[in-house]
């Protein structure tokens, strides 16, 4: 008898817990009868219940919940053409929420997935118009927030069709697709390396220009110091010279003994000097005791 008390508290545990689910704060709860949703029987609408306590019927009716917070959809950048035909790579993102929970569901069976691929080639078809009523020069140049604007209208229709809500639409990048990219950087790398050769050529040419100049100058002034020198030594030999003279003419004599000191020295200042001389010679004519020098 306690055992079956005991079975039937817990049985009537189990119901009442089977019984009860909770719908929180930023969810929205549609119940099924044997996969099929319940509808209110006055209006034959789908039920959604609001966050809070909610009683089912256990093991006949099922629970699922979806989320009605503001969701964000941001996928990989997408291509687009401007009006003169231009490829785009638009990167973007779009807040959106569900406000009809039952066109929700019957549009997309409850998928998140299936709801972001719908939004999304509904977006990009707004985008899309957007962008090919305008150059990539009005684009660029400060119109980005009436293309905005018009994308969220035109995405405004999702609303009907989808029971999703678009809060905001927003480009956050724009850019040429990768090849063209590539493209033009060559081309750029290509003008910017003929400028730098036609630079340089100048530079050589002006760095020639200036070399030529300056060796002419230092040709020139070697010139001129040269013939300064030869100047400068003819002077000062023709001063020597005049020197010489003044001194032999005042005493030839002292002069003659002078010079054959030096001619003495300069022939015996090593101890390997080696000289065949007679010993007659005027060489020696001041080294022989009572000889006078001949003049």
């Amino acid at each position: 008898m306690k055992n079956l008390s005991i079975a039937i508290i817990s049985l009537l545990f189990i119901l009442t817990v089977s019984s009860v689910f909770i719908v929180y704060e930023g969810q929205r709860g549609i119940v099924f009868q044997f996969s099929k949703i319940k509808r209110d029987s006055a209006t034959d609408e789908m039920m959604v219940f609001e966050p809070g306590l909610h009683f089912k019927i256990p093991f006949i009716e099922s629970v699922k919940k979806l989320d009605a917070r503001i969701q964000t959809l941001d996928e990989a950048p997408d291509r687009f053409v401007t009006s003169e035909k231009k490829d785009l790579m638009v990167d973007s993102f779009v807040k959106w929420r569900i406000v009809d929970f039952s066109t929700y569901y019957l549009r997309t069976s409850g998928s998140v997935d299936n709801a972001r691929a719908l939004l999304k080639q509904k977006v990009n078809n707004g985008l899309r118009t957007e962008f090919g009523n305008r150059t990539i020069k009005e684009i660029v140049s400060g119109d980005r927030s009436n293309l905005m604007m018009q994308a969220l209208e035109s995405a405004s229709s999702s609303r009907e069709d989808l029971g999703i809500e678009v809060v905001d639409v927003r480009v956050k990048a724009i850019n040429l697709p990768t090849e063209i990219s590539n493209s033009i950087y060559d081309r750029m790398r290509a003008e910017r390396t003929a400028v730098a050769k036609e630079h340089r050529s100048e530079g050589q040419e002006q760095a020639e220009i200036i070399r030529a100049t300056i060796d002419a100058k230092v040709t020139v002034m070697l010139a001129e110091a040269q013939k300064n020198s030869f100047t400068i030594r003819g002077e000062g030999d023709a001063l020597a010279a005049k020197v010489y003279a003044d001194a032999y003419n005042k005493d030839a004599e002292f002069y003659s003994f002078y010079r054959s000191l030096e001619a003495y020295e300069k022939s015996f200042n090593s101890k390997n000097d080696i000289m065949v001389v007679k010993p007659d010679s005027e060489f020696f004519q001041y080294l022989k005791d009572g000889m006078k020098p001949k003049k």
